[in-house]
């Protein structure tokens, strides 16, 4: 499975981004997409996930209500929708795929598509 993240860039405060990752592999509905984010000097951690059935998983309550996550089997594309953005959204985004369910756990993943670089000014 290839991933290919993109829809990164510089945004105000209170701005939206939608993040995609698309995946390459033909057999996209077996797996489940986590998005990731790393900050400047922090570890990377779990945003959310979806699973191949379209369950969703958050992991931290910073992004509830303000960041969505969906896909579209059709285009092998998930989708990361941040509304609300703050100056600690700020980071590089990745998205991973591991095989049908959802985990927080990075080293779960099997896949990783590249970094997609947000930044929120205030």
């Amino acid at each position: 499975v290839q991933l290919q993240a993109s829809g990164g860039g510089l945004v105000q405060t209170g701005g939206s981004l939608r993040l995609s990752c698309a995946a390459s592999s033909l057999s996209f509905n077996n797996y489940a997409i986590g998005w990731f984010r790393q900050a400047p000097g922090k570890g990377r951690e779990g945003v959310l996930c979806i699973s191949n059935s379209g369950g969703i998983s958050y992991y931290g309550d910073s992004v509830k209500g303000r960041f969505t996550i969906s896909r579209d089997s059709a285009k092998k594309t998930v989708y990361l929708q941040m509304n609300s953005l703050k100056p600690e959204d700020t980071a590089v985004y990745y998205c991973a795929s591991r095989a049908f369910r959802c985990s927080g756990t990075r080293s779960a993943y099997n896949y990783w598509g590249q970094e997609t670089l947000v930044t929120v000014s205030s």
